[in-house]
């Protein structure tokens, strides 16, 4: 792990230089995705069981202590931040930390703010993600059935989500669809997807599912690598590549003739990791350095006993922490290895 510092006067006076945070294998981690929450009005089947217990109030991180942790990453080099869950839109008061983490954008201190939402409250929202600076987003959603959209989601509505959706594109918002690939329950969905996609202007990233969480049932029986999956679009259209990078890992084609451009998240096929540029703080303080692992250091207690300095040496102990890559193939594999925490305790 190595720390570079380069001085500068910041404009409101909270950081005295950037730096960069590069590990021990030379990756430079700018990306923040902040867990808001756990909670969520859905119950996805692959993300959490469908009794799920969540977090009692008092061991989330409250927005103040968010915020006080986003002013310590930014000087250490993050530049971009994804708000996450569980779904980030039910969190009470949630336009606080909205606004809060906009004035970073505005000043300059950030690159990016982002958001993954399941898009059921996007309606409500979409003009104050654009107003605090957000310029795109991500849209959790695997089928347009809406029979097959409430078995998957365990009840959810999809015609809120549609609505969140041409909400978000109303107020400029570019919207990215993200498409969990299931075997034997939303294959027939790929086809229409795509065309709903090109149809209005959306990006659309399919991602293979993860051995994440106890309870998640049959998550190694809806695997399918994203080869198979999207076999129905490479037999109707021709895939170029495409250099387009965003912040998150997907590798991105252009699908002539239908204009489409198409992410592929491919842990398990295809594994990505070289490249990482991430960390993820989860809703009660923990810093996780990969999605893969259950290494991490806990900063909520140095946030509440008051030391700052605490903050800022955790983060030089997660940065040695952070694995060269994940082993989800071996934890899908072997379901005993399985991690026990959800999606929703960590963020996307």
């Amino acid at each position: 792990m190595r720390w570079h510092r380069l001085i500068q006067l910041c404009p409101k006076g909270f950081c005295a230089y950037i730096a960069q945070m590069i590990d021990g294998f030379g990756r430079n981690i700018d990306y923040l995705r902040i867990s808001v929450t756990d909670r969520c009005n859905f119950r996805c089947a692959y993300c959490m069981p469908e009794q799920q217990t969540f977090l009692p109030h008092s061991d989330l991180l409250t927005y103040d202590e968010i915020m006080a942790l986003v002013e310590r990453f930014i000087a250490h080099g993050i530049r971009k931040i994804r708000l996450t869950g569980g779904e980030p839109l039910v969190r009470r008061d949630i336009e606080v930390l909205i606004e809060a983490l906009g004035q970073h954008v505005k000043a300059g201190h950030l690159d990016e703010l982002t958001m993954t939402t399941n898009g059921s409250r996007l309606q409500k929202f979409a003009s104050l993600l654009a107003s605090a600076g957000m310029k795109r987003i991500n849209v959790s959603l695997d089928t347009l059935d809406p029979n097959a959209f409430r078995q998957i989601s365990r009840g959810g509505d999809l015609a809120s989500v549609l609505a969140g959706i041409h909400a978000a594109r109303a107020h400029d918002l570019d919207v990215k669809i993200n498409m969990v690939a299931l075997k034997n329950e939303n294959e027939d969905a790929l086809l229409p997807m795509a065309d709903f996609c090109a149809e209005h202007g959306l990006d659309l990233t399919l991602i293979e599912t993860m051995p994440l969480g106890a309870g998640v049932l049959e998550r190694e029986e809806r695997y399918i690598a994203l080869d198979d999956f999207t076999a129905p679009l490479r037999a109707r259209y021709r895939f170029h590549p495409l250099a387009h990078k965003s912040a998150g890992p997907a590798r991105y084609w252009r699908v002539d003739t239908l204009g489409l451009r198409l992410g592929l998240i491919t842990p398990m096929s295809h594994n990505f990791c070289d490249h990482c540029n991430r960390i993820r703080l989860t809703t009660d303080g923990k810093i996780y350095m990969c999605l893969g692992s259950e290494l991490h250091v806990d900063l909520r207690k140095a946030l509440r006993d008051g030391v700052p300095s605490d903050v800022d040496h955790l983060l030089q102990t997660a940065l040695r922490l952070k694995p060269q890559r994940h082993e989800f193939e071996s934890q899908l594999a072997q379901p005993g290895l399985r991690l026990a925490r959800h999606m929703n305790a960590t963020g996307g």
